[in-house]
């Protein structure tokens, strides 16, 4: 998050958080955004602040910003310029500019006011999406199906709801009289779970903006939308800006509860609940960020399928979203031990096989798939193996339960034999995490990730350019 800075007449800094992106139309205008650094150098407009971003200035609309929190807080954290230029210390710093050392607990007085404020904030910009274009759109039924509904807001129905009760708690925790003594640790804790489902939000916020961008090619959608915002006398912002909002939400809550934190003091009673909040909304949000992380890695996934040749039956993505591990093995086949050099791909849930061209080296033949869910790995010792009747190294056997199967794999190093029992224990892992967390990727997803990967693979670029394609 990046704060903006101006100078108040008393010569000390004002801070204000970037809040949405601001796209340049004009020269004149400074473009930047959430979470950008500005400089504000003039605030004397109510509409437009004059602001700076390293050797750019120019305006920017004072709606797109908030306030900093804590206005006068030790300025450790921002070093002044004397008029040598060179930086000086914090405590000259703020004799020189008359900045006023207030209290902690006037610190944390205004940060839970903060908190308070941006979520009654947050629930009217909720409210206002689902009753200013939601409900609109769902009595146009000539313009909007409910499939292209659920595309666009997600489930951002759901999170107005959830959102609603989580402001209630915090509000029952609030102490007017005292705010400082206030306990609002406790309802980030007790909504940590709730606050999950902001990961289908945001996994699906890429098809959201796709399905916006399609709509908006037309002008009835553009007035459409824009009468909405009309009607529901929202900030001048487009749709797509306003369903970014859950996103940067989730994201904030962390900071929030840092600067909290920061201001507690650890025999407060909320001390230990607010520590222990900051962690878990951590937790929240890693989980948010591996699942996008995850969704990114499906289109690379449909990219690798659609360049191998020969490839049989269904797609990997049907069941699969992660590539574990890759490498050459040899395979030993029965019933005469025959081996053969194989590139094998580890997903989630199954090992494809494929064989190099000995020509092309960057050009791979689907063999076959091995489903991981029935299988036991075993680590062998270097020796004979009674199964194969013949001498291996650096083995290691797939046994399928049912039917019973065995596969025998060798390695040419004792280290990347290891790599591939390890992979083999991450993939397992894997699957046990994306049941406990119900991660899926949704049929459309997936249909999308291949369209896009089979309409990139059919524009004629040759497959050398691309590469091997072995990690992610």
């Amino acid at each position: 998050m990046g704060w903006i800075r101006c100078n108040r007449d008393d010569g000390s800094v004002v801070y204000a958080e970037a809040l949405w992106d601001h796209v340049t139309m004009d020269d004149q205008e400074l473009g930047f955004k959430a979470g950008d650094v500005i400089e504000v150098m003039d605030a004397t407009n109510k509409e437009w602040w004059w602001g700076r971003i390293l050797d750019s200035e120019g305006w920017f609309p004072a709606s797109f910003v908030r306030l900093r929190v804590n206005q006068d807080e030790p300025m450790e954290d921002y070093p002044m310029k004397a008029e040598d230029g060179k930086e000086e210390d914090a405590s000259i710093a703020a004799r020189r500019y008359g900045v006023g050392q207030i209290s902690k607990d006037q610190m944390r007085t205004n940060v839970i006011n903060e908190i308070i404020s941006t979520e009654r904030d947050y629930i009217k910009h909720l409210k206002d999406i689902c009753e200013g274009y939601i409900k609109q759109c769902r009595k146009r039924a000539d313009m909007f199906t409910e499939e292209q509904l659920k595309t666009i807001f997600g489930n951002i129905e759901d999170i107005y709801k959830c959102q609603k009760k989580f402001v209630k708690a915090l509000e029952k925790k609030f102490n007017k009289d005292h705010p400082h003594l206030s306990e609002v640790g406790s309802c980030f804790l007790e909504y940590q779970t709730e606050f999950q489902i902001y990961s289908e939000y945001c996994n699906n916020h890429p098809n959201a903006c796709m399905e916006l961008s399609r709509l908006t090619k037309v002008n009835k959608y553009v007035y459409f939308f824009e009468a909405c915002r009309l009607l529901q006398k929202m900030i001048d912002i487009s749709l797509d800006g306003f369903l970014l909002t859950p996103v940067q939400k989730i994201c904030k809550y962390p900071l929030q509860l840092a600067e909290l934190l920061k201001y507690t003091n650890p025999q407060h009673r909320d001390f230990k609940d607010v520590e222990a909040a900051l962690n878990a909304m951590k937790n929240v949000a890693r989980l948010i960020n591996e699942r996008k992380r995850r969704l990114e890695n499906i289109d690379k996934i449909a990219q690798w399928q659609s360049s191998i040749e020969d490839w049989e039956g269904e797609d990997v993505l049907v069941r699969s979203s992660e590539l574990i591990y890759s490498g050459e093995l040899t395979k030993i086949s029965q019933p005469q031990a025959k081996s053969q050099q194989r590139m094998f791909f580890l997903f989630d849930h199954q090992l494809v096989c494929c064989k190099k061209d000995l020509l092309r080296r960057d050009i791979l033949y689907y063999k076959s798939r091995i489903n991981m869910d029935d299988m036991e790995i075993v680590d062998m010792e270097d020796g004979k193996d009674k199964d194969f009747n013949i001498s291996v190294k650096n083995a290691f056997k797939l046994l399928c339960r049912d039917p019973e199967e065995v596969y025998l794999f060798c390695a040419k190093k004792p280290e990347q034999k290891q790599r591939w029992l390890k992979a083999f224990e991450n993939e397992r892992k894997q699957v046990q995490l994306d049941q406990e967390t119900g991660f899926s990727i949704t049929e459309v997803q997936k249909k999308q990730a291949m369209l896009n990967a089979n309409k990139q693979h059919h524009t004629g670029k040759p497959k050398g350019e691309c590469g091997p394609f072995f990690f992610f």
